[in-house]
Protein backbone atom coordinates (compact mmCIF):
# COMPACT_ATOMS: atom_id res chain seq x y z
CA UNK A 1 0.00 0.00 0.00
CA UNK A 2 1.65 3.10 -1.08
CA UNK A 3 1.94 6.10 1.47
CA UNK A 4 -1.65 7.87 2.25
CA UNK A 5 -2.37 11.77 2.92
CA UNK A 6 -4.55 13.49 4.56
CA UNK A 7 -4.93 16.93 3.57
CA UNK A 8 -1.48 17.85 2.29
CA UNK A 9 0.47 16.27 5.12
CA UNK A 10 1.60 12.36 4.67
CA UNK A 11 0.64 9.98 7.56
CA UNK A 12 1.63 6.71 8.58
CA UNK A 13 -1.46 4.69 9.45
CA UNK A 14 -2.77 2.81 6.97
CA UNK A 15 -5.33 -0.44 7.36
CA UNK A 16 -2.92 -2.26 9.59
CA UNK A 17 -3.65 0.35 12.40
CA UNK A 18 -7.86 -0.28 11.91
CA UNK A 19 -9.19 -1.30 15.94
CA UNK A 20 -12.43 -2.86 14.84
CA UNK A 21 -14.12 -0.16 16.28
CA UNK A 22 -17.07 -0.44 13.90
CA UNK A 23 -17.68 3.44 14.23
CA UNK A 24 -17.59 3.32 10.16
CA UNK A 25 -20.34 1.45 10.44
CA UNK A 26 -22.65 4.73 11.44
CA UNK A 27 -21.94 5.96 8.58
CA UNK A 28 -21.64 3.79 5.68
CA UNK A 29 -24.26 3.73 3.18
CA UNK A 30 -23.26 0.29 1.56
CA UNK A 31 -23.31 -1.05 5.07
CA UNK A 32 -26.63 0.81 5.64
CA UNK A 33 -28.35 -1.00 2.00
CA UNK A 34 -26.32 -4.13 2.58
CA UNK A 35 -25.46 -4.81 5.92
CA UNK A 36 -22.68 -7.18 5.03
CA UNK A 37 -19.25 -6.23 6.92
CA UNK A 38 -17.16 -7.34 4.22
CA UNK A 39 -18.20 -4.26 1.62
CA UNK A 40 -17.33 -1.78 4.50
CA UNK A 41 -14.04 0.36 5.65
CA UNK A 42 -13.76 -1.73 8.62
CA UNK A 43 -14.10 -5.49 6.91
CA UNK A 44 -11.50 -4.40 3.69
CA UNK A 45 -9.28 -3.84 6.74
CA UNK A 46 -9.61 -6.59 8.55
CA UNK A 47 -9.08 -8.53 5.33
CA UNK A 48 -5.82 -7.08 4.78
CA UNK A 49 -4.68 -7.47 8.27
CA UNK A 50 -5.26 -11.26 7.83
CA UNK A 51 -3.47 -11.61 4.27
CA UNK A 52 -6.59 -11.41 2.31
CA UNK A 53 -5.14 -10.38 -1.23
CA UNK A 54 -7.12 -7.54 -3.61
CA UNK A 55 -8.15 -9.58 -6.08
CA UNK A 56 -10.04 -11.76 -3.86
CA UNK A 57 -11.53 -8.34 -2.70
CA UNK A 58 -12.89 -7.08 -5.51
CA UNK A 59 -16.48 -6.86 -4.91
CA UNK A 60 -15.65 -5.05 -1.45
CA UNK A 61 -13.43 -2.77 -3.53
CA UNK A 62 -15.90 -1.51 -6.18
CA UNK A 63 -18.75 -1.43 -3.43
CA UNK A 64 -17.17 1.58 -1.99
CA UNK A 65 -18.95 5.02 -2.51
CA UNK A 66 -15.67 7.11 -2.20
CA UNK A 67 -18.24 9.90 -0.30
CA UNK A 68 -15.71 9.66 2.21
CA UNK A 69 -17.76 9.70 5.44
CA UNK A 70 -15.90 7.52 7.24
CA UNK A 71 -12.82 9.40 7.48
CA UNK A 72 -14.10 11.89 10.10
CA UNK A 73 -15.36 9.49 12.34
CA UNK A 74 -12.21 7.27 12.29
CA UNK A 75 -10.86 7.59 15.94
CA UNK A 76 -7.67 6.24 14.09
CA UNK A 77 -7.31 8.95 11.24
CA UNK A 78 -6.86 6.33 8.62
CA UNK A 79 -7.20 7.41 5.58
CA UNK A 80 -9.80 5.65 4.45
CA UNK A 81 -10.50 6.93 0.93
CA UNK A 82 -7.30 6.90 0.05
CA UNK A 83 -6.69 2.99 0.51
CA UNK A 84 -9.74 1.93 -1.56
CA UNK A 85 -8.49 4.24 -4.39
CA UNK A 86 -4.73 2.06 -3.66
CA UNK A 87 -6.76 -1.14 -3.90
CA UNK A 88 -8.63 0.16 -7.05
CA UNK A 89 -4.95 0.75 -8.95
CA UNK A 90 -3.86 -2.43 -7.42
CA UNK A 91 -6.73 -4.47 -9.13
CA UNK A 92 -6.68 -2.16 -12.46
CA UNK A 93 -10.04 -0.72 -14.01
CA UNK A 94 -12.90 -2.89 -14.87
CA UNK A 95 -12.70 -4.78 -18.34
CA UNK A 96 -14.19 -2.21 -20.59
CA UNK A 97 -12.65 0.75 -19.08
CA UNK A 98 -9.71 2.66 -20.94
CA UNK A 99 -6.23 1.62 -19.36
CA UNK A 100 -5.33 5.20 -19.04
CA UNK A 101 -6.45 8.67 -19.35
CA UNK A 102 -5.23 10.55 -22.21
CA UNK A 103 -1.87 12.13 -22.93
CA UNK A 104 -3.60 15.51 -23.86
CA UNK A 105 -6.97 17.23 -24.15
CA UNK A 106 -8.27 19.34 -27.03
CA UNK A 107 -9.28 22.77 -26.53
CA UNK A 108 -6.69 23.63 -23.88
CA UNK A 109 -8.06 27.32 -21.92
CA UNK A 110 -4.69 29.29 -22.33
CA UNK A 111 -2.71 29.94 -18.85
CA UNK A 112 -4.99 32.44 -17.15
CA UNK A 113 -4.54 33.91 -13.75
CA UNK A 114 -8.57 34.62 -13.85
CA UNK A 115 -10.44 32.38 -11.72
CA UNK A 116 -11.44 29.09 -13.13
CA UNK A 117 -14.56 26.82 -12.47
CA UNK A 118 -13.72 23.12 -13.61
CA UNK A 119 -17.43 21.42 -14.61
CA UNK A 120 -18.04 18.15 -13.89
CA UNK A 121 -19.73 15.38 -16.12
CA UNK A 122 -23.33 16.72 -14.81
CA UNK A 123 -23.04 19.75 -15.85
CA UNK A 124 -21.11 19.25 -18.90
CA UNK A 125 -24.13 17.35 -20.28
CA UNK A 126 -26.35 20.66 -19.24
CA UNK A 127 -24.62 23.53 -20.95
CA UNK A 128 -27.31 26.44 -20.24
CA UNK A 129 -27.13 24.95 -16.75
CA UNK A 130 -23.17 25.61 -16.87
CA UNK A 131 -23.43 28.67 -18.22
CA UNK A 132 -25.59 30.23 -15.80
CA UNK A 133 -23.99 28.80 -12.87
CA UNK A 134 -20.45 30.44 -13.74
CA UNK A 135 -22.06 33.69 -14.50
CA UNK A 136 -23.43 33.77 -11.55
CA UNK A 137 -19.93 33.19 -9.93
CA UNK A 138 -18.59 36.52 -11.98
CA UNK A 139 -15.36 36.81 -13.76
CA UNK A 140 -14.68 33.33 -13.80
CA UNK A 141 -13.46 31.41 -16.96
CA UNK A 142 -14.36 28.45 -17.97
CA UNK A 143 -11.42 25.79 -17.60
CA UNK A 144 -10.83 24.15 -20.85
CA UNK A 145 -9.54 21.33 -19.63
CA UNK A 146 -11.72 20.00 -16.16
CA UNK A 147 -9.59 16.88 -15.25
CA UNK A 148 -12.93 15.22 -16.22
CA UNK A 149 -10.91 11.97 -17.18
CA UNK A 150 -8.46 12.57 -14.49
CA UNK A 151 -11.28 12.44 -11.77
CA UNK A 152 -13.11 8.96 -13.97
CA UNK A 153 -9.35 7.51 -13.86
CA UNK A 154 -9.18 8.08 -10.25
CA UNK A 155 -12.68 6.45 -9.92
CA UNK A 156 -11.92 3.18 -11.78
CA UNK A 157 -7.97 2.47 -10.41
CA UNK A 158 -6.96 3.42 -14.00
CA UNK A 159 -3.29 4.60 -14.66
CA UNK A 160 -2.95 7.93 -15.41
CA UNK A 161 0.08 9.37 -16.81
CA UNK A 162 2.45 11.44 -15.45
CA UNK A 163 2.45 13.64 -18.99
CA UNK A 164 -1.26 13.72 -18.61
CA UNK A 165 -1.37 14.99 -15.08
CA UNK A 166 1.07 17.88 -15.36
CA UNK A 167 0.05 19.51 -18.63
CA UNK A 168 -3.71 19.71 -16.23
CA UNK A 169 -1.73 21.36 -13.24
CA UNK A 170 -0.04 23.39 -15.55
CA UNK A 171 -2.96 24.75 -16.66
CA UNK A 172 -3.96 25.64 -13.28
CA UNK A 173 -1.11 27.20 -11.56
CA UNK A 174 -1.39 30.28 -12.15
CA UNK A 175 -5.20 31.02 -11.91
CA UNK A 176 -6.59 33.52 -8.72
CA UNK A 177 -8.96 30.54 -7.95
CA UNK A 178 -10.01 27.27 -8.59
CA UNK A 179 -13.70 26.74 -8.42
CA UNK A 180 -14.32 22.76 -8.57
CA UNK A 181 -17.28 20.65 -9.00
CA UNK A 182 -15.98 17.42 -8.43
CA UNK A 183 -15.22 16.77 -5.03
CA UNK A 184 -12.79 13.85 -5.65
CA UNK A 185 -11.09 15.75 -7.92
CA UNK A 186 -11.02 18.50 -5.42
CA UNK A 187 -9.29 16.02 -2.79
CA UNK A 188 -6.43 15.16 -5.15
CA UNK A 189 -5.71 18.94 -6.31
CA UNK A 190 -5.09 19.97 -2.87
CA UNK A 191 -2.05 17.62 -2.76
CA UNK A 192 -1.06 18.02 -6.31
CA UNK A 193 -1.32 22.12 -5.33
CA UNK A 194 -0.61 22.44 -2.15
CA UNK A 195 -1.26 25.99 -1.33
CA UNK A 196 -3.46 26.64 -4.00
CA UNK A 197 -6.64 28.59 -3.57
CA UNK A 198 -9.17 25.97 -4.25
CA UNK A 199 -12.95 25.92 -3.26
CA UNK A 200 -15.90 23.25 -4.08
CA UNK A 201 -18.53 24.52 -6.11
CA UNK A 202 -21.16 24.45 -3.72
CA UNK A 203 -18.93 25.95 -1.10
CA UNK A 204 -18.63 29.03 -3.58
CA UNK A 205 -22.09 29.55 -4.85
CA UNK A 206 -23.52 28.72 -1.29
CA UNK A 207 -20.96 32.24 -0.19
CA UNK A 208 -22.83 34.17 -2.67
CA UNK A 209 -25.32 36.69 -1.01
CA UNK A 210 -28.05 36.49 -3.94
CA UNK A 211 -27.73 32.98 -3.35
CA UNK A 212 -27.63 32.70 0.38
CA UNK A 213 -30.30 35.04 0.98
CA UNK A 214 -32.70 33.04 -1.67
CA UNK A 215 -32.74 30.18 0.49
CA UNK A 216 -34.74 29.35 3.01
CA UNK A 217 -36.22 27.68 6.21
CA UNK A 218 -38.91 25.20 5.14
CA UNK A 219 -35.32 23.99 2.80
CA UNK A 220 -33.83 20.89 2.62
CA UNK A 221 -29.90 22.00 1.47
CA UNK A 222 -27.92 19.21 0.18
CA UNK A 223 -24.03 18.88 0.75
CA UNK A 224 -22.13 17.11 -1.38
CA UNK A 225 -20.40 14.51 0.17
CA UNK A 226 -16.89 14.29 -1.48
CA UNK A 227 -15.86 17.72 -0.85
CA UNK A 228 -17.41 18.34 2.58
CA UNK A 229 -16.09 15.18 4.10
CA UNK A 230 -12.13 15.86 3.01
CA UNK A 231 -12.21 19.25 3.99
CA UNK A 232 -14.60 18.37 7.33
CA UNK A 233 -12.72 19.90 10.21
CA UNK A 234 -13.47 23.27 8.03
CA UNK A 235 -16.67 22.71 6.28
CA UNK A 236 -18.44 21.75 9.32
CA UNK A 237 -17.94 25.33 10.83
CA UNK A 238 -18.47 26.85 7.65
CA UNK A 239 -22.17 25.08 7.35
CA UNK A 240 -23.20 25.55 11.28
CA UNK A 241 -22.54 29.36 10.19
CA UNK A 242 -25.28 28.88 6.66
CA UNK A 243 -27.32 26.75 8.91
CA UNK A 244 -27.30 29.64 11.62
CA UNK A 245 -28.03 32.26 9.23
CA UNK A 246 -30.90 30.65 7.02
CA UNK A 247 -32.25 27.83 9.71
CA UNK A 248 -32.41 25.45 6.99
CA UNK A 249 -32.38 21.87 7.28
CA UNK A 250 -29.15 19.80 5.86
CA UNK A 251 -28.56 16.06 5.07
CA UNK A 252 -26.57 16.05 7.94
CA UNK A 253 -26.49 12.93 10.73
CA UNK A 254 -26.07 13.66 14.15
CA UNK A 255 -22.62 13.35 14.42
CA UNK A 256 -22.65 15.98 11.20
CA UNK A 257 -21.94 13.55 8.49
CA UNK A 258 -23.00 14.54 5.65
CA UNK A 259 -25.73 11.53 3.87
CA UNK A 260 -25.53 11.01 0.08
CA UNK A 261 -28.23 11.31 -1.59
CA UNK A 262 -27.22 8.35 -4.43
CA UNK A 263 -24.43 5.15 -3.19
CA UNK A 264 -23.53 4.08 -6.62
CA UNK A 265 -20.55 1.75 -6.56
CA UNK A 266 -17.71 1.87 -9.12
CA UNK A 267 -19.60 -0.10 -11.89
CA UNK A 268 -22.65 1.77 -11.34
CA UNK A 269 -20.87 4.90 -11.42
CA UNK A 270 -19.17 3.81 -14.76
CA UNK A 271 -22.71 2.43 -16.47
CA UNK A 272 -22.08 -0.51 -16.04
CA UNK A 273 -24.32 -1.65 -14.10
CA UNK A 274 -27.72 -0.36 -12.94
CA UNK A 275 -28.96 2.33 -10.70
CA UNK A 276 -30.48 1.08 -7.34
CA UNK A 277 -29.75 4.22 -4.77
CA UNK A 278 -33.15 5.20 -3.97
CA UNK A 279 -32.89 4.19 -0.50
CA UNK A 280 -30.70 6.79 0.17
CA UNK A 281 -33.00 9.54 -0.66
CA UNK A 282 -35.62 8.26 0.87
CA UNK A 283 -33.79 7.47 3.90
CA UNK A 284 -32.86 11.22 3.99
CA UNK A 285 -36.50 12.42 3.31
CA UNK A 286 -37.92 10.56 6.12
CA UNK A 287 -40.03 12.32 8.59
CA UNK A 288 -39.15 15.75 7.34
CA UNK A 289 -41.88 18.37 7.09
CA UNK A 290 -39.84 20.81 4.08
CA UNK A 291 -40.90 22.38 0.91
CA UNK A 292 -38.09 22.41 -1.21
CA UNK A 293 -35.13 20.23 -1.86
CA UNK A 294 -31.92 22.28 -2.77
CA UNK A 295 -28.72 20.39 -3.83
CA UNK A 296 -25.03 21.42 -4.28
CA UNK A 297 -24.60 18.78 -7.23
CA UNK A 298 -26.44 19.09 -10.04
CA UNK A 299 -26.37 15.16 -10.32
CA UNK A 300 -27.89 14.85 -7.13
CA UNK A 301 -31.41 16.33 -8.73
CA UNK A 302 -32.25 12.72 -9.77
CA UNK A 303 -32.22 10.60 -6.71
CA UNK A 304 -34.79 13.17 -5.28
CA UNK A 305 -36.77 13.65 -8.20
CA UNK A 306 -37.27 9.39 -8.26
CA UNK A 307 -38.40 8.89 -4.87
CA UNK A 308 -40.71 12.37 -3.99
CA UNK A 309 -43.23 15.14 -5.36
CA UNK A 310 -41.24 17.95 -3.15
CA UNK A 311 -39.63 20.39 -5.70
CA UNK A 312 -36.13 19.83 -6.11
CA UNK A 313 -33.64 22.91 -6.98
CA UNK A 314 -30.09 23.08 -7.95
CA UNK A 315 -28.03 25.72 -6.08
CA UNK A 316 -27.40 27.91 -8.94
CA UNK A 317 -31.35 28.09 -10.01
CA UNK A 318 -32.24 29.58 -7.01
CA UNK A 319 -31.69 32.89 -7.97
CA UNK A 320 -34.02 33.03 -11.27
CA UNK A 321 -36.94 34.39 -11.41
CA UNK A 322 -40.19 32.17 -10.59
CA UNK A 323 -37.89 29.61 -8.43
CA UNK A 324 -40.47 27.94 -6.28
Amino acid sequence: MSGLLRGNSPISKTYADCSGCSLCLLVCPVWRRTCDIELTPHGRSKALQNDVRPADMTISIQSCTLCGACEPVCPERINLTDMVLDLRRTLGPPPGFPTSAPESRAGLQPISSAPLLLRDRALAANPEVLNHTATLLGGVMMAGDDGSDIALALEAGAEISPQRLENFLTSLRRSAKLIVADGLLLRHLARWLPGAPLVSLGEALSGLPEVRNSLRATDLYVIEPRAYHADYQRLVKYYDGLRAARACAFNLDLQRIAIPPSAPNLMQRLGLAPQDNDGQACWILHGRRISRIVVERYEDRTAFENVSDIPVMYLADLTEAGAC
